[in-house]
């Protein structure tokens, strides 16, 4: 599974994200939609104004989640979950604190230009 730190994804090129976060996360979702991943499973985690970008669900091979509280929350108990149903878990995410949090579970951490760079 790969789980998808949409904030922190959108937040880490300098292209004009904040003026329409709606828009960020509607267009990252568009490129994991086309893009030819090695995960069986595409978890997109969108918080805040983004979350008004992308409709919660699943959309072809790619499921998103509106955060409840704050992303980094909802992606630890998603990362928690599935690797606790034997998954292996790639959480995309530059957040230290997220990554150690993570890492502790099991899940591998890569950064959001490793992802950018597949799509």
């Amino acid at each position: 599974m790969l789980v998808v730190d949409g904030a922190n994804v959108v937040g880490s090129r300098p292209d004009g994200w904040w003026k329409d976060r709606s828009g960020a996360a509607r267009r990252l979702h568009e490129k994991l939609l086309v893009a030819d991943l090695p995960y069986d499973d595409v978890v997109l985690v969108l918080e805040g104004d983004a979350k008004k970008g992308v409709r919660e669900g699943d959309d072809h091979d790619v499921r998103t989640v509106h955060a409840r509280r704050d992303g980094d929350s909802a992606i630890v108990s998603l990362t928690n979950q599935a690797i606790g149903d034997g998954e292996q878990v790639t959480v995309i995410t530059a957040d230290r604190v997220l990554r150690g949090a993570v890492e502790n579970l099991g899940a591998r951490a890569m950064s959001p230009s490793w992802l950018l760079d597949l799509l």
